[in-house]
């Protein structure tokens, strides 16, 4: 690879019953009565990345940190980077700004309570800081986050901003302050946009094609992209829920290959945490940066 920045390996925390997809089948008051399988999946994924010796990011949801806090730990332990995913998977745009303030600090504090350390990094439930959320950037700066991952730069019926920037940059807020964003990776092929960013994309892309894709904004565009995934994904067994057509083949569709998929991609690229990505590129401060070591794959 010639790129000089290592990719960002990502996961956001959170349960199958936390998916946006689901949603409309799986009501809030139900999920603490549901199986939780958040804390197995997400130790499988740390045991997969021990093997690849590769360091990311965890973007941790605050309902989450709040009934597994040694899973948060565990995670900070391995020398990983924690990031907040909110605190309750509610789409930023069907929020009052009010809300989206208050539910983001609760889970900032709390993932700071649990590590000690200071979290930096944010992603919104589903990538839902879409043109009429925009807003929530101005709130992020306020309370103290440095980047952010939640804008999608392609056409979605649930997110994405199509026109956006694809590359890790400065982003100018609404009210004129600045926070750094690196936004989900695309291909660029015939003119369009092709999200290779992971998640369901990387299940439902043949692996060739994520793989091409990936390579190309590393060797032709001589850029990192940044790669994520939900510890649910390598979660074949877990329980069905009854759900639109369309909901079930997003969130069910290849699971059972997900995880051989990702063994093969961590030993393809190189990776490392989000936080330290964007360091190496100049757009954040190296003063207590370090996440822990990444892997160099020849």
């Amino acid at each position: 690879m010639t790129v000089s920045a290592t990719n960002a390996l990502t996961v956001d925390v959170e349960d199958y019953f936390h998916v946006a997809a689901l949603a409309p089948n799986i009501h809030r008051d139900s999920w603490a009565s549901r199986e939780s399988r958040v804390v197995g999946n997400t130790q499988k994924l740390l045991a997969i990345f021990e093997q690849f010796d590769v360091r990311g990011t965890f973007f941790v949801l605050g309902w989450v940190a709040e009934r597994h806090p040694q899973l948060v730990r565990d995670i900070a332990a391995r020398g990983h980077e924690i990031a907040c995913h909110g605190y309750s998977h509610r789409l930023v745009y069907e929020q009052s700004p009010e809300e989206f303030y208050a539910e983001t600090l609760r889970a900032k504090n709390l993932l700071e309570e649990i590590t000690g350390s200071a979290v930096v990094g944010y992603r919104a439930a589903s990538y839902s800081i879409v043109r009429e959320s925009l807003w929530a950037l101005d709130i992020l700066v306020e309370l103290g986050f440095a980047y952010d991952s939640s804008i999608f730069p392609v056409r979605h019926d649930r997110y994405g901003i199509p026109n956006a920037e694809r590359v890790p940059h400065r982003l100018a807020t609404l009210n004129g302050k600045s926070i750094v964003e690196w936004p989900l990776a695309t291909a660029r092929i015939l003119g369009c946009r092709l999200p290779v960013a992971g998640g369901g994309y990387f299940r439902l892309l043949p692996y060739w094609l994520s793989r091409w894709g990936l390579a190309s904004i590393n060797r032709r565009e001589l850029q990192p992209f940044i790669f994520y995934l939900h510890p649910w994904e390598v979660d074949p067994e877990q329980p069905r829920v009854s759900a639109s057509w369309l909901s079930r083949f997003r969130h069910y569709t290849n699971l059972g290959k997900c995880e051989e998929r990702l063994r093969r991609l961590l030993g393809e690229f190189r990776f490392g945490a989000a936080r330290d990505g964007l360091v190496q590129l100049g757009l954040l401060p190296r003063t207590g940066t370090n996440c822990g070591r990444d892997r160099v794959h020849d």
